[in-house]
């Protein structure tokens, strides 16, 4: 008989673009830096522009609709250069926008596509399969679905920009999948950053706890959650890296979505692991960690960054952060520590 369902435990073809549309009020070796949040300089009173699109995955004779998001500084216009692009890809437990672009009430500075759209990026998200606004299927959105997906969504972007090649930006399982979508598809990908990355998921007390549930994400397609378990993600490593008003925030945004979301990804990252072979990463890549992140140990993941064939890559540790480095009371650093990798000056050729 397949398991009982486990009890809820803290977390241990396209649309045309102008479906919606409207105006918001180097080369270089390891590096293990401690950080501060200095400030960044940002057109604070410019407009942002936003669209939702559609795209379509096809999987055997189902189409599937992903939802897709973007942001950046004020309608592109024909004639204009094309601004840098930055994809962010969510985690196990969330969809895009509480991820990335959450509100918080009575405070500002929570949304990263905000951010990064006042520096000048023009920044796209999505929610992946059986997540947020896309379509809720039986399968159960792992890893490798998650890089079709990303197939979709860029196939997307470069219709409505013309850009073929990219920056991706994952946090947690969504840097699994930008890791794999990177060795998959090298030819889609400019820079990578992969934010509580985890490589082998050896020294990880997360996944430890996380494996106990095994036979269940082995048998269901999807787990349940709840406020508090998303509450939970800010406070399970070291209380005190984001503010209460944040994960009530972003709990009460993510709900709405329902009480379950897809079991795949904690199936792979606690019996597949390793999903990323570092040595088909060739784009330069930015490997974050927060100090307190149980996810994963820095020796793994200093594993993983030594066998990168690049010599464009970074290993950047955030301190008093933990898990949810977008959200946590550091976020700034993190926002400086990316803006200054998808940036950085590079060789001329030969």
């Amino acid at each position: 008989m397949p398991p009982s369902a486990p009890p809820i435990a803290p977390a241990p073809a396209a649309t045309p673009a102008g479906s919606r549309r409207q105006v918001l009020t180097g080369g270089g070796i390891a590096a293990i830096a401690c950080l501060a949040a200095g400030p960044i300089a940002h057109a604070a009173t410019a407009k942002i522009w936003h669209a939702d699109y559609m795209a379509t995955k096809q999987r055997g004779d189902a189409k599937i609709s992903l939802a897709i998001y973007r942001k950046r500084l004020g309608a592109p216009a024909p004639g204009q250069p094309r601004r840098p692009i930055l994809f962010v890809v969510h985690g196990s437990s969330s969809s895009a926008l509480p991820s990335f672009d959450l509100t918080v009430p009575g405070q500002a500075g929570y949304s990263l596509m905000d951010a990064f759209a006042r520096l000048g990026f023009d920044v796209w998200s999505m929610d992946h399969e059986g997540y947020g606004r896309s379509s809720r299927t039986d399968g159960n959105s792992d890893i490798a679905s998650g890089v079709a997906d990303l197939v979709a969504a860029s196939d997307l972007v470069a219709r409505e920009t013309g850009a073929t090649k990219i920056h991706y930006m994952g946090e947690s399982s969504g840097a699994l999948r930008a890791g794999a979508f990177a060795a998959a598809h090298p030819d889609r990908v400019d820079r990578l950053i992969l934010e509580a990355f985890t490589y082998t998921g050896q020294g990880s007390p997360t996944l430890s706890r996380r494996a106990e549930q095994l036979d269940y994400y082995k048998t269901h397609n999807r787990r349940p959650r709840d406020a508090a378990m998303l509450r939970s993600i800010f406070t399970r490593d070291k209380p005190g890296t984001t503010d209460p008003a944040v994960a009530d925030a972003f709990a009460k945004a993510e709900m709405v979505y329902g009480d379950s979301v897809p079991a795949g990804t904690y199936l792979d990252m606690t019996a597949h692991l390793p999903v990323v072979d570092p040595a088909k990463v060739v784009c330069p890549v930015l490997l974050i960690k927060g100090e307190y992140d149980g996810i994963s140990s820095t020796e793994d993941l200093l594993n993983f960054f030594r066998a990168l064939p690049t010599g464009d890559k970074q290993f950047v540790i955030v301190p008093g952060a933990a898990h949810s480095i977008v959200l946590g009371t550091q976020r700034r650093a993190f926002w400086h520590v990316a803006n200054a990798f998808l940036t950085m000056p590079t060789s001329p050729a030969g």
